[in-house]
């Protein structure tokens, strides 16, 4: 095994760690000086598909009661209503802490969106939205990475993402901070123990391209432990913090609060894929969207001023069967909402263009309608909020020529 390999699979930087370094390596040699007021992305991702219908639920449809008589979000003003967004379309009622977002307009939808792609694997769907080439498997590293490649500032604490490992859509050529999940969060890792350091620092001291990718993740793990330390200290009298995303969300925040080097973070959330018995305005949906609601709310508080310069987009690989199934649940489905939170977001407003819920207006006759590509958002976020100008754009996105939106 060569030196490449070995410090790809071996434990210094595994799951368990806070530093992951691309295949590829980093091409960055020092910490560049940093705006103190970025503007930011956070990119929350709901592996296994969430329900958009019961998310912005559209009560005016008819249909939508008819083909979901034991899951259907009831209309606004019934027990358990909706919470009536614009006269169409209505909010779960375990969302009801995003509502202050609503109504100050930092939160907007977009119905109808997703991959051109018609598949319904959610292994390749994510895959897809990760990689930001529907129906391309030969791509290799993911859009948020050369993103990376793209920004003029390079710092190792320039992305960071929550979770176990780095996740697909911040693959590639740059270095990226990990972040471990829950109370384990600032736990210290072998590579941490002076003996293990300073063997590792002798092994890679030379000038190699190898040699100082993990020389700056060795800086970058570094940097985000004293934040994560001090953070700890401030937090429930320097208590460890709980489990669970809101508290994730919390600490993400408060980190990039602290620090205005961090200019983008991933963080993803599972437990969407409702086959069986999902539930109406209460239940295992219910129950979920609420955490989620909670974590939203979580990272705009946290955030602070910092979230004026802030876009954290809310995706899923794709939405779920107009018509419930015989457990209670739904399928793999098309079409979803993309949600958008923020600074500089024109909320207050459920975007994309609505075709109805007739079997004649649905995609193959059962699912939701693509109307917007899940490009089309994330590009208006990345031209209009982080600056990136066409040329750019089209290498982040190859080979797809999108339009802006008018959310921002």
């Amino acid at each position: 095994m060569n030196r490449r390999q070995f410090l790809i699979q071996s434990t210094l930087f595994s799951a368990s760690s806070l530093i992951s370094i691309g295949t590829h390596g980093w091409a960055a040699r020092t910490i560049a000086a940093t705006d103190p007021h970025p503007h930011r992305l956070i990119v929350v991702f709901l592996r296994g598909a969430i329900d958009g219908l019961s998310v912005v639920v559209p009560y005016r449809e008819p249909t939508y009661y008819l083909d979901r008589p034991t899951i259907a979000i009831p209309q606004p003003g019934q027990p358990n209503g909706a919470i009536d967004l614009d006269g169409q379309f209505g909010l779960h009622p375990a969302l009801a802490s995003l509502l202050p977002l609503w109504q100050q307009k930092s939160l907007a939808f977009v119905h109808c969106c997703g991959s051109n792609d018609e598949t319904r694997s959610h292994f390749d769907a994510q895959d897809y939205l990760e990689s930001g080439t529907p129906g391309i498997k030969s791509t290799r590293d993911g859009w948020m990475n050369r993103l990376l490649g793209a920004m003029s500032a390079k710092n190792p604490l320039q992305a960071v993402s929550v979770g176990a490992t780095t996740p697909r859509i911040l693959l590639g050529k740059r270095a990226v901070a990990n972040l471990a999940s829950g109370r384990n969060a600032g736990n210290r890792q072998q590579i941490d123990k002076p003996q293990i350091a300073n063997a590792f620092d002798r092994l890679y001291g030379n000038n190699d391209a190898l040699s100082q990718t993990y020389r700056e993740a060795r800086v970058a793990r570094t940097e985000l432990l004293k934040d994560l330390e001090a953070e700890m200290k401030m937090a429930n009298n320097g208590a460890t913090l709980p489990n669970g995303f809101p508290d994730d969300a919390q600490r993400l925040a408060r980190l990039m609060a602290r620090d205005s080097r961090i200019q983008m973070s991933f963080l993803a959330v599972g437990g969407w894929d409702t086959h069986i018995n999902q539930g109406a305005a209460q239940g295992q949906l219910a129950r979920n969207l609420e955490q989620l609601g909670k974590g939203l709310v979580a990272l705009q508080t946290g955030l602070g001023a910092a979230y004026q310069n802030t876009t954290i987009v809310v995706m899923s690989e794709f939405g779920r069967t107009v018509k419930e199934n015989g457990n209670g649940g739904t399928d793999h489905g098309h079409g979803n909402a993309m949600w958008l939170l923020g600074g500089g977001i024109r909320g207050g407003t459920v975007y994309g263009k609505w075709n109805g819920l007739e079997p004649a207006q649905r995609y193959q006759g059962r699912d939701l309608a693509v109307t917007t590509d899940f490009r089309d958002v994330l590009g208006t976020v990345l031209t209009r909020r982080l600056a990136v100008d066409a040329n750019q754009l089209s290498q982040i996105f190859p080979k797809y020529a999108g339009q802006l939106l008018n959310f921002v």
